[in-house]
């Protein structure tokens, strides 16, 4: 038998040419977003690769920057002046600019106060800055809003700082500060003169001393320093006296002080008799104290219009002396 009587099978197959041609466009499409990726991360890498060879070589570094201190400088009745010093360091061989400040003082997680403060300054080369930022809180705006919030009270806060710093290599950079600590929302003290106790009596000058009770209505202590005030009886402005010594003022608490006073009871005409006579004799009071506080100084302002107060005399002078009376 010839080889011709034998046939060779060959199997032919027939590819669609359309799904053939897509096959093919998926494949290439797929390696160029390998080629693609691979080309992107290979110049993030680069460029990671020559930040890095840049910070080790030159020193390039991230700036730190931490709260220093908090400090009260002037705080009354109307408002707390606070400074936050934030010492900033930077390890950078270059000058590096604070973009910004953001500022936000809360209480048990309520906003006392925000802000911003722009183009705060350059950090120099291989140093280090103390950053001073000064926040006023006015008491007002607090009591308006917050109504639980009273005056005489201490209230916890919290102060965070954002620091956004401009740096070679790195670029903006946000450093997240915060501190915490208590504020005092003031209350001035209320000032009674409960009576007028003559030492040494006569129509040309009296010497007398001023009984005086104070309470403090604050939940904390006022240690008094002085007193500043001016003194009306029966109209007649007697002037006023310095403290003899200082004196805690307990915080919810009275405290009894005396103050010595000389005045010319011819002055007061007619009202003269009255006095004499022991009957009560209005008196105004103004003026204000001199405290420390464990937040700092403060002068709170005292005051009492329309009061009445007795006048008592030594013995030897004709009175009662009735010191142990109240």
């Amino acid at each position: 038998m010839s080889s011709s009587e034998n046939p060779e099978i060959v199997e032919r197959v027939f590819k669609d040419k359309d799904k053939d041609t897509d096959k093919d466009k998926e494949e290439n499409d797929d390696k160029k977003d390998e080629q693609k990726g691979g080309f992107i991360e290979k110049v993030k890498d680069f460029i990671h690769d020559i930040g890095e060879k840049i910070e080790g070589t030159i020193g390039f570094g991230k700036p730190t920057a931490d709260v220093s201190g908090i400090h009260i400088p002037h705080i009354n009745l109307e408002k707390a002046e606070i400074v936050v010093d934030v010492l900033v360091k930077n390890p950078n061989p270059i000058p590096i600019p604070l973009i910004d400040i953001n500022y936000l003082i809360e209480s048990d997680g309520r906003k006392l106060l925000s802000g911003l403060i722009p183009d705060a300054g350059t950090i120099h080369a291989h140093g280090s800055e103390t950053v001073k930022i000064p926040l006023n809180l006015v008491y007002d705006d607090i009591k308006t809003t917050y109504h639980d919030i009273k005056p005489g009270s201490i209230i916890p806060y919290k102060i965070k700082v954002d620091l956004i710093v401009d740096v070679p290599v790195f670029g903006r950079i946000t450093i997240p500060l915060e501190k915490t600590g208590e504020i005092p929302i003031p209350y001035k003290p209320d000032i009674d003169v409960e009576k007028i106790h003559f030492q040494r009596f006569s129509f040309e000058e009296t010497v007398a001393v001023l009984k005086l009770k104070l309470e403090n209505k604050n939940d904390f202590d006022l240690g008094l320093n002085s007193l500043d005030y001016d003194l009306w009886l029966s109209d007649v402005n007697v002037g006023g006296a310095e403290l003899e010594k200082s004196a805690t003022l307990a915080q919810n608490g009275i405290t009894h002080i005396d103050l010595p006073i000389t005045f010319r009871p011819k002055d007061f005409g007619s009202a003269l008799w009255d006095m004499i006579r022991g009957r009560g004799t209005g008196y105004s009071m103004k003026g204000n104290i001199n405290v420390d506080t464990p937040f700092g100084p403060m002068k709170l302002p005292i005051s009492k219009e329309g009061g009445t107060t007795s006048l008592k005399k030594n013995k030897e002078d004709g009175g009662d002396d009735d010191e142990d009376e109240d």
